[in-house]
């Protein structure tokens, strides 16, 4: 890709999507971690182990080549993002918990996306594998791009609330048209081969999709969490900061073809998030239509 849009677009253009991030987060964000503590281990507990599994299951089963299999691994490390929030808020998920899930997911990010990456390309040893690892450097790479803009977002809220909640909607929109952006371009610079990407990685990444909002609602209803949180939980898990996977394929490790599957998923998130979250509101209102049994009644 282009080096132009690697070392400097695509940073750019994560840093918004971070930026926009940190103007949504206070402390207080991080601190509901102890007055929700069940909801929210459940939700890492699926996202930083449960996934990177079924994610692992999938490659296998489809038998994907080296590199679309890593890339596979980094999406599924990725942390979920502003997006997902949005998707809660339209299906009546608990924000407030989405906020917490994507301030404490971007962080342990830092230390999980390095970690499953390079064991991803340990396992499936790509064949330019060796110039793929996140070593020191890039780690800190990785930590300069999701850390340091959120930290200033976080920053602006704390010293002008009223700024912060103006720019909030402007900064969304942005964040989409980014990602837009970004995976249009993935696409372009790989469009020789993106009939073969399509063929290969489509399929598996719609079903990853799939496992994930399903696990991050069904696990925690199994476990007694109401469903608000619940929903809140499955845009977590199943709506993942592509852009994130994307820059970091492209400008951290220098690879295009390790970010298409992040591309791929960027596209087929959206209508299966919807798709997905109509199928749950919907879930909701036909229970609360089921009249409660009246006592001595036999039905």
């Amino acid at each position: 890709m282009d080096s132009a849009l690697s070392t400097v677009a695509l940073p750019a253009a994560l840093a918004v999507v971070m930026l926009g991030l940190g103007l949504s987060l206070t402390v207080g964000d991080f601190a509901r971690v102890g007055r929700q503590p069940r909801a929210v281990a459940v939700a890492l507990a699926l996202q930083l182990l449960v996934l990177p599994a079924v994610c692992v299951g999938i490659v296998l089963a489809f038998d994907l080549p080296p590199v679309l299999a890593v890339g596979m691994l980094l999406l599924a490390a990725s942390p979920g993002g502003t997006t997902a929030n949005l998707f809660s808020h339209l299906f009546r998920g608990d924000v407030a918990l989405n906020v917490t899930l994507t301030a404490v997911n971007s962080l342990v990010a830092v230390i999980t996306l390095p970690v499953v990456t390079n064991l991803a390309i340990g396992w499936f040893d790509p064949a330019d594998g060796g110039s793929l690892g996140l070593q020191f450097g890039k780690t800190v790479q990785v930590f300069a791009v999701v850390l340091v803009p959120v930290a200033l977002g976080m920053l602006v809220r704390r010293r002008s609330p009223a700024f912060a909640d103006r720019m909030d909607r402007p900064v969304r929109v942005l964040s989409a048209a980014v990602l837009a952006l970004v995976i249009v371009g993935t696409i372009l610079a790989e469009r020789e081969n993106v009939g073969d990407y399509l063929r290969d990685v489509g399929l598996p990444a719609l079903l990853f999709c799939l496992v994930s909002l399903t696990l991050g609602f069904v696990v925690p209803r199994a476990l007694g969490i109401v469903r608000r949180q619940a929903v809140a939980g499955a845009f977590e898990i199943g709506v993942h900061n592509s852009t994130l996977a994307i820059a970091v394929a492209i400008s951290v490790l220098d690879s295009v073809e390790l970010a298409v599957p992040a591309a791929v998923y960027g596209v087929l998130m959206f209508p299966v998030a919807a798709a997905f979250g109509w199928a749950v509101t919907r879930g909701s209102r036909d229970e609360a239509a089921v009249p409660e049994p009246v006592a001595g009644v036999r039905r």
